[in-house]
């Protein structure tokens, strides 16, 4: 199935570079149960915020997971609704490729992962949810004092995204992203949990000829960082009365 992973990777993936599948990541690999440490993110947090000016670290936190959630979103997302497998994006499975700085530029996978044992929307992003963003998710806000709400929120925008872009994949049925939108519309997990990924975004239509504007339900605080200021899909902005980017559901994530 190595081959059929790298088949993704045409049309809203086309400048993504497929994961590495290997059962030996190599030193050059990262594994991602690294991420739970509290002294390895304190120091991943000081190398990424240099291009930040060491900034609020909170801040820091939420831009680098931006990234890391892009990537785990658009590679988990496209293997199971695509192709109906799901990859081995576990922590204790998971090794990542990162940029000098600490930002996470590819995943690196032990096996090209298995057939979905669930189908259902509510079950079968499971390991993407429990074995991975779960925890991590508790590790950030741990590590920064940012709220976990911030994170859950950049996952869900990226979550949402890829559901919404991989409609246009040359592979993609009918309502190819119809199981992760069911997810996103459920307040509560088949076990009564509150889902964290309940409407991360929301698209307002401004009455004209316009494309329906592209919301965040919650911001990403990365105005804490003074020279970057508000994202454009930012629920504050809006309020604020700012403009924000217009678009389709394809158009680019804000980061």
């Amino acid at each position: 199935m190595t081959q059929a992973l790298s088949t993704l990777y045409i049309g809203p993936l086309e400048g993504l570079a497929p994961p590495r599948v290997t059962p030996t990541p190599g030193p050059d690999a990262l594994p991602a149960r690294t991420l739970l440490e509290p002294v390895y993110l304190a120091e991943l947090f000081e190398r990424f915020g240099t291009r930040y000016g060491h900034g609020d670290r909170r801040a820091v936190a939420s831009l680098w997971s931006k990234w890391h959630f892009s990537a785990l979103a658009a590679h988990g997302l496209a293997a199971n609704l695509l192709l109906e497998r799901d990859l081995p994006l576990g922590l204790d499975d998971l090794h990542l490729q990162q940029s000098p700085e600490g930002q996470t530029t590819g995943l690196v996978l032990r096996h090209a992962g298995r057939p979905l044992s669930e189908l259902g929307a509510l079950s079968r992003f499971t390991t993407l949810l429990d074995d991975h963003l779960v925890p991590l998710v508790e590790a950030l806000a741990m590590a920064t004092g940012a709220s976990p709400k911030v994170f859950w929120s950049n996952a869900g925008n990226y979550f949402e995204y890829f559901a919404g872009a991989l409609a246009d994949h040359p592979m993609a049925g009918p309502d190819v992203g119809e199981p992760a939108r069911a997810l996103m519309e459920s307040r509560s997990l088949p076990d009564g949990r509150r889902n964290p990924l309940f409407r991360p975004v929301r698209y307002v239509d401004p009455g004209k000829a316009d494309a329906p504007t592209r919301i965040r339900r919650l911001c990403c605080i990365r105005y804490l960082i003074d020279e970057l200021g508000y994202c454009a899909n930012c629920p504050l902005e809006c309020r604020r009365g700012a403009t924000t980017a217009k678009g389709k559901r394809v158009a680019k994530a804000s980061t």
